[in-house]
């Protein structure tokens, strides 16, 4: 049967999912400033709030992976947007620090759930373009929230205003996605109800429940945690590439600091147009030919920054790690079923997000105080073997693959 394209609606709603899921963590690079002076708590309690919101993260982006199929996306999507719009109206209120720590954990969870959700749902709906694109809106959303929260504290305001606004758009989408939830049901454009049935609310062609595939068969998979690697290693080296390049431009390379500050922003939007181009190109290519290539760009580029070069050529290494790393994330997502098979793909899914979110938060603080003990110039050396490790981790759960369940 046909897979019929994606309804518009479901289109515009996931990629204002993807936008808000970015918001809030715009905001509190800017705002913290104000906040802890406000509260009168010194500036590294940011750490017990973004680890507050990473546990929340991992935990919810993991269940709802193994929940999804018993709730449905539509119910998960909701529910969870819901739960952040309470946490961000929890911030924009919060008296003391304690609260504004359990409001992260709380704003963790949902984000988590909507991670996790939608990904799931897009994987099996999606081609590779809106794959890209949306995760594209989701840097956009990042981009957006420093401006949300510049504009409130420039006009006087106040840096809770900016929550309490982004409180009201999520509720906005919540009540989207609760009266869209029969809608969310179908991943194939409009026969998913004839086939699996009135009688199930939230049953799809390829659920884990409607395979009867029990939880412990999924996770024995090697295909599973080879596929987990790859996602923690990718993301580590996204996140440290744009975390550590101003120390290497500036003190390894000798640039000034408004140069050095420009290229790491070229690396972000290298990053923005490498999904937004690729997304077209790998419906043209098809994904794995431009997931191969990907990945062998991504070794490339931190070659380049490797080297003991003049800061144009790292300036260059990062643009080519950036583009080239760009749709590696939705593409690894989007063939997880092709990897651990069609019955297995929502919970893995989960997982993966669940292990990007312990990468990016455990390998990048240990490339700092790598950094710190060293020099930054080793920056480009660590990006590479990781580079290479996830080429490595990639093949091998390409090579565990298993097929999937006939429909």
């Amino acid at each position: 049967m046909a897979v019929a394209p994606p309804r518009t609606s479901l289109l515009v709603l996931a990629y204002l999912a993807f936008v808000s899921l970015g918001l809030p963590d715009g905001l509190l690079g800017v705002g913290w400033p104000s906040i802890s002076e406000e509260l009168g708590v010194p500036t590294g309690a940011v750490g017990l709030i973004l680890t507050a919101g990473t546990i929340g993260y991992l935990t919810s982006s993991v269940l709802a992976g193994f929940t999804l199929a018993r709730l449905g996306v539509g119910r998960l999507l909701a529910g969870s947007t819901l739960l952040a719009s309470l946490a961000l109206t929890g911030y924009a209120t919060a008296p003391t620090l304690t609260v504004l720590i359990c409001c992260a954990l709380v704003l963790g969870l949902g984000s988590g759930a909507v991670d996790s959700g939608l990904n799931a749902y897009a994987a099996g709906a999606f081609g590779p373009r809106h794959m890209n694109w949306i995760h594209a809106f989701f840097g956009l959303g990042v981009a957006i929230g420093p401006l949300v929260m510049t504009a409130m504290l420039t006009t006087g305001v106040g840096w809770r205003w900016a929550y309490a606004v982004t409180a009201v758009t999520q509720l906005a989408l919540a009540t989207a996605f609760a009266l869209t939830v029969r809608a969310w049901r179908d991943r194939t454009g409009g026969s998913a109800a004839s086939v699996a049935g009135d009688d199930d609310p939230t049953a799809r062609p390829g659920d884990p429940a409607q395979a009867g595939v029990r939880i412990r068969e999924t996770l024995r998979l090697p295909a599973v945690w080879f596929g987990a690697l790859a996602f923690a290693v990718y993301v580590s080296i996204e996140v440290s590439a744009g975390l550590y390049s101003f120390l290497l431009l500036t003190e390894g390379r000798g640039l000034p600091d408004v140069t050095a500050g420009v290229c790491v922003s070229g690396y972000w939007g290298s990053l923005f147009v490498g999904r937004v181009v690729q997304g077209l190109v790998a419906e043209r290519l098809g994904t794995a030919r431009v997931l191969r290539g990907s990945l062998l760009g991504m070794a490339a580029g931190a070659a380049l920054i490797a080297l003991p070069a003049p800061g144009a050529v790292t300036v260059a290494g990062l643009l080519v790690l950036g583009f080239a790393a760009a749709p590696v994330f939705p593409l690894l997502t989007l063939s997880t079923a092709e990897r651990v098979g069609r019955e297995h793909a929502d919970r893995v899914i989960g997982v993966q997000i669940g292990a990007a979110g312990l990468g990016a938060a455990l390998i990048p603080a240990g490339i700092g105080v790598l950094l710190g003990v060293t020099s930054a110039r080793l920056l480009g050396p660590a990006l590479t073997v990781l580079a290479v490790a996830l080429l490595a981790a990639h093949a091998a759960a390409n090579r565990r693959a298993v097929p999937s369940l006939p429909a």
